[in-house]
């Protein structure tokens, strides 16, 4: 009972935040046909996986704490990408660098740590098992995942790529997709890595750090604007600085979270 009960108030939160005049005034379907249409795609999507949790909580109830985190990372994730944020990102480097960073290093390390899995699979996913099964596999290799997360990040990052997503609003759910995608295969190989695979997870999240904070001080210290001319280099530097420093924060987290595992196995 105080499961369900839990999920019919996150729901009812989430929806109505999703009807507050700061969300609706700029909201995706404000704008034009083509943001209209990836707005409708990414809101259903999103439901649908939401839909797909709450069905399978009933059939194969989390606990209560999980639940509740599950719903609240979700309203982050309908509000980071449906909502104000979204609009200035489209002319703001940083709000855009801030955007990135809530989904990589906030949104889907919190969906890991609640554990959806069994719900998900609960509520519709075993349908689909031919497709996600081979996931179960590849996240197995933490340094796999962090080479595929890192190349979707970098990618999404040069000039023509990041313009692309800036400019089109269907190449920007895509670059979404992209990074929610693959950043959750990351964290969950990282932080649900067996004994074994502990060293490999290290490393993995070590090198996400290296990198990540390569391409922010490249922003930060760039003497020129490398997306548009329009936008400041002040501007720019400031995304660097989101994604060197304040980015930074949830990696050097794990970090010392699966130091904590690595000691705890090796004093055994």
């Amino acid at each position: 009972m105080t499961g369900k009960l839990n999920s019919m108030q996150a729901l009812m939160c989430a929806g109505m935040l999703s009807l507050s005049p700061s969300l609706l005034a700029h909201s995706p379907w404000a704008g034009s046909v083509e943001q209209r249409l990836a707005g409708s795609v990414s809101a259903l999507l999103l439901l649908a996986f939401w839909l797909m949790y709450l069905r399978g909580a009933r059939r194969k109830p989390a606990r209560p704490g999980r639940q509740v985190g599950f719903h609240v990372v979700a309203v982050i994730c309908a509000l980071t990408m449906l909502g104000p944020l979204d609009d200035l990102a489209r002319h703001s480097t940083a709000a855009h660098m801030t955007q990135h960073m809530l989904i990589i290093v906030v949104i889907a390390p919190l969906w890991v740590l609640c554990q959806p899995l069994p719900q998900l699979v609960a509520g519709g996913l075993r349908s689909l098992l031919p497709w996600w099964k081979p996931l179960l596999r590849l996240v197995r290799r933490p340094m796999l995942m962090a080479a595929v997360h890192g190349a979707a990040i970098w990618i999404w990052h040069v000039p023509y790529f990041y313009m692309l997503a800036v400019e089109s609003a269907a190449w920007h759910t895509v670059e979404h997709a992209c990074f929610l995608v693959t950043a959750g295969l990351f964290w969950w190989s990282v932080l649900r890595s067996s004994a074994a695979a502990l060293s490999s997870a290290f490393l993995a999240l070590l090198f996400t750090l290296m990198h990540t904070g390569f391409l922010g001080a490249i922003l930060s210290f760039s003497g020129v604007t490398l997306y548009d001319e329009a936008r400041s280099i002040e501007d720019q530097q400031l995304a660097g600085l989101i994604m060197w420093v304040a980015g930074a924060f949830p990696y050097l987290a794990g970090l010392c979270w699966l130091s904590r595992r690595w000691y705890q196995r090796i004093a055994l």
